[in-house]
């Protein structure tokens, strides 16, 4: 049986406090298992009765991030990018983070390999 995971990418550019960085992966994990719940149920359920596997890795920039979002659409992997309300630390609007899948830890892997972690 394949391996199902999800990653969630963190830009490390902005300054973001640990309960920051903490909060907007939740947002980015949350809402990108929303999609898949939606769209692949059956991955879905797989990854949630599986452990629910997660990794979370470091981007260092927007361009960074976006250029993944892209990649990410291109190869049909569901994904939520997290744009943060500004009522903390940020301006409204700024991209935080990126939650992609869950999905096959293979699919992922071949776009997001390359990360280091958080």
């Amino acid at each position: 049986m394949p391996e199902y995971k999800q990653v969630i990418l963190i830009r490390t550019d902005l300054g973001m406090s640990t309960g920051k960085k903490c909060a907007q992966a939740c947002h980015a994990s949350l809402s990108a298992s929303d999609i898949v719940h939606v769209q692949d149920k059956n991955v879905w359920k797989l990854w949630k009765n599986t452990g629910q596997k997660k990794v979370v890795l470091k981007v260092t920039s927007k361009e960074q991030l976006h250029d993944l979002y892209v990649t990410l659409q291109k190869q049909n992997l569901h994904c939520f990018l997290v744009k943060d309300a500004g009522l903390t630390q940020l301006a409204p609007g700024t991209t935080t983070a990126l939650g992609i899948g869950p999905a096959s830890s293979t699919e992922i892997d071949k776009i997001t390999g390359d990360l280091k972690l958080l």
